[in-house]
C-alpha cells in the first residue's frame, strides 16, 4: 500500500529574471516568498503558503510558460505505476521526481511528500 495526494501547483516561467516572476506571483496570490529561499539564486522558489496548505512554487524553465501540478507520494514508483494503469505515461526523471503526461496531454510530476499532514490526509492505494 502507498499514499498520494495533490501537493500543489508549480508556475513554470520561461524567464531570465526569476526574482521578478516570483515577486509578481507572490503579490498576485497574496503570499510572501518562503524565508529559506533566495529568488535570485535558484530555479525553484516557493511561496509561503503554510505547512498544511497546497505548495505553490515558481520555477524557472526553458520551455513555454505554463502551470503544472504535483502529486506527492510516499512511494513514487508505486504511484507512477498506478497512474500508468490509468493511462498516464512516464516522460522522465528529474532529481527525485518523475515527470508524467496525462492521457489528455497535461504534464505533471510525482514528488516526495511535501506537506506536514501528508500521512494523515493522503489517499491510500493498494499496490497491485
Amino acid at each position: 500500500m502507498h499514499k498520494s495526494q495533490l501537493a500543489g501547483f508549480i508556475i513554470d516561467c520561461q524567464t531570465d529574471d526569476i526574482r521578478a516572476a516570483v515577486e509578481f506571483w507572490g503579490q498576485a496570490l497574496g503570499y510572501q516568498i518562503k524565508a529559506d529561499t533566495d529568488p535570485g539564486d535558484s530555479r525553484y522558489v516557493e511561496l509561503d503558503t503554510g505547512a498544511d496548505d497546497l505548495v505553490i512554487e515558481v520555477q524557472k524553465v526553458d520551455h513555454q510558460s505554463r502551470v503544472h501540478l504535483d502529486i506527492e507520494s510516499d512511494d513514487i514508483e508505486a504511484e507512477v505505476l498506478r497512474l500508468e494503469k490509468l493511462g498516464a505515461r512516464r516522460i522522465g526523471t528529474v532529481k527525485t521526481w518523475c515527470v508524467m503526461e496525462a492521457p489528455t496531454g497535461q504534464r505533471f510530476c510525482v514528488v516526495r511528500p511535501q506537506r506536514a499532514a501528508f500521512a494523515d490526509r493522503a489517499n491510500s492505494w493498494d499496490n497491485e
